[in-house]
């Protein structure tokens, strides 16, 4: 049933377009904040720690899905769209962490999954149940071949096969990630309508949008044809490295297909309803950064998303312009939304700088991104600087890492909980033994001694995010790069008759740098230590300069 319009949120009145150049930070609610003591962040957790959000100079929250969920994808598999699962705490509890992130100027956008649910949702028991019920068609179900096989080559993202035996009504169903995570069918329409009604319940309670997980899968080829080979060489990306399967398709028809874009644009209309709210797509595919342009080019779908390009371990200067270059080049009225980490891939420190990266190197890496046109997420922990944790097999929660173990080790040691003051037990993250082992290493890094520290990571990024509200060049300019060394990135925003030159190092060695530009003059405040010397740029190792100047082509 649809819900009626909620009261007006105390943002409400901001400009429609808030989330063009706004800084996102994820939470995954696991490994935030554990209010109770049981060892699992929760919804109590984040509110108490909502004014150390704020403190960064952030426009609005993401928070991974808390809804009730039977934990085996750790609630992206969900069992009941509408309710909180326990654990996370109850709907009063996310009321009142909505209400308190408003009265912070924070809005708040939570994931919505709607490309699959658990096995355990009572739509699925229905449909499984007989092939002529309400929900028969609400899943992707088909006949075996006459030899009992799956009706194509389609595989699973966590491994082997996407096709599932039902034995209930004698026919397999299609998974895209786990056997437990059946794929919906939006051919449906009846399906359709019934997921717009799960989004509007969220929209009338006050959210201000969301982020929608692997938004390229909500359809698939009626045909059910075959996916082609790449041919003699995989291609892989980190959400499926070369070690998987996977890896080995063009995945042409299992996903990434026409009919998401009409869907699109209804989920769009619904959000427009609704005033000031916003969207972030997930896009995992073959030609990712085509697809971002597409899903979000004419201000009628979503109005922003993220692919996996920045999520592997070349992030040199001319590889991150090649990517940016390519989107700018096809995006068109379209809108990027940054991300150099999040909780399904490796910390970003250690993808670029390895076990021993210097805490430099994360205030760079977030400088660079927040420099780019387009919106942006910062995940929990990056403004912190934390590493990668080393988690033991033994020790594992993720199921994707236990199946290709140990090539490839999974997402848990990005997942690990938030470490807020190295003194206390578990670093202050809970007060039992939580989910995944707190790392080490991160109990140096924690938030509390950071706060004292003028030149952390966290105070840093605090300073440049607060910096960054005052350069409207960084959210709103066109966007033109430079020559530069592989190790550096050179870029100037535009707009205005005005230029705002940035120049980065990511080496641990200094840089000089012939300006771009002439007349430029140093902009202070950013925090980042470059400097004009001689009309050249000087960078050190791991820093970061900005100059104006008059746009001048």
């Amino acid at each position: 049933m649809s819900q009626p319009n909620a009261p007006v949120s105390p943002l409400a009145p901001l400009d429609r377009d808030w989330w063009r150049g706004a800084v996102i930070y994820q939470i995954y609610p696991r490994s935030f904040m554990d209010s109770n003591g049981d060892g699992v962040g929760d919804l109590p957790g984040i509110t108490a720690r909502l004014d150390y959000v704020a403190s960064l100079g952030v426009d609005a929250i993401w928070i991974s899905p808390f809804f009730t969920s039977p934990m085996r994808d750790f609630g992206y598999d969900i069992a009941d769209y509408r309710d909180v699962d326990p654990i996370f705490g109850t709907l009063a509890d996310f009321d009142r962490l909505l209400a308190r992130a408003h009265e912070l100027g924070l809005r708040v956008l939570i994931d919505q999954v709607l490309s699959h649910t658990s096995d355990e949702h009572a739509w699925f028991k229905e449909s499984r149940a007989s092939r002529d019920n309400a929900r028969a068609d609400w899943y992707v179900w088909t006949d075996p071949l006459p030899d009992g096989t799956p009706p194509n080559n389609w595989l699973s993202i966590f491994g082997g096969s996407a096709w599932q035996w039902d034995t209930r009504r004698q026919q397999y169903y299609l998974h895209n990630f786990l056997a437990s995570q059946p794929d919906l069918n939006l051919h449906s329409a009846a399906l359709q309508n019934q997921l717009l009604d799960e989004v509007r319940f969220w929209l009338a309670r006050g959210v201000d949008g969301f982020r929608f997980d692997a938004c390229n899968f909500y359809f698939h080829d009626e045909r059910l044809r075959d996916n082609p080979p790449w041919g003699a060489r995989p291609r892989g990306d980190y959400s499926t490295p070369l070690t998987n399967p996977y890896s080995r398709q063009r995945h042409l028809y299992d996903k990434t297909r026409p009919e998401n874009l009409p869907f699109l644009r209804r989920l769009r209309a619904l959000l427009d309803e609704y005033g000031a709210t916003t969207s972030v797509g997930e896009i995992g595919d073959d030609d990712a950064l085509a697809v971002m342009a597409d899903y979000t080019s004419g201000g009628d779908k979503l109005h922003m998303a993220y692919t996996f390009n920045l999520l592997g371990d070349a992030l040199s200067g001319a590889y991150i312009r090649g990517v940016v270059e390519t989107v700018e080049a096809g995006i068109g009225d379209g809108w990027p939304c940054w991300s150099i980490g999040n909780h399904d891939a490796p910390r970003v420190v250690t993808r670029m700088g390895g076990a021993d990266a210097p805490p430099a190197l994360a205030s760079v890496l977030l400088a660079l991104m927040l420099s780019l046109r387009g919106s942006a997420c910062i995940y929990q922990g990056e403004e912190l600087g934390l590493p990668e944790a080393e988690i033991p097999f033994e020790r594992l929660q993720d199921p994707y890492g236990i199946a290709f173990w140990p090539e490839f080790k999974g997402r848990d040691g990005c997942r690990t909980p938030m470490p807020w003051d190295g003194r206390a037990p578990h670093a202050g993250f809970s007060t039992g033994e939580p989910w995944l082992p707190m790392a080490g290493q991160h109990r140096s890094r924690a938030a509390a001694l950071q706060a004292v520290q003028a030149d952390s990571v966290l105070n840093r990024t605090r300073r440049f995010l607060q910096w960054r509200k005052t350069q409207p060049l960084l959210t709103g300019g066109d966007i033109r790069f430079h020559d530069a060394p592989d190790n550096c990135l050179l870029l100037s925003r535009r707009g205005g008759g005005t230029a705002l030159v940035a120049a980065f190092n990511l080496s641990a060695v200094p840089v000089v740098l012939a300006c771009p530009r002439a007349g430029a003059v140093d902009v202070e405040g950013h925090g980042m230590g470059g400097a004009l010397r001689d009309g050249d740029i000087a960078l050190p190792p791991f820093g970061a300069w900005f100059g104006a100047a008059a746009m001048v082509e």
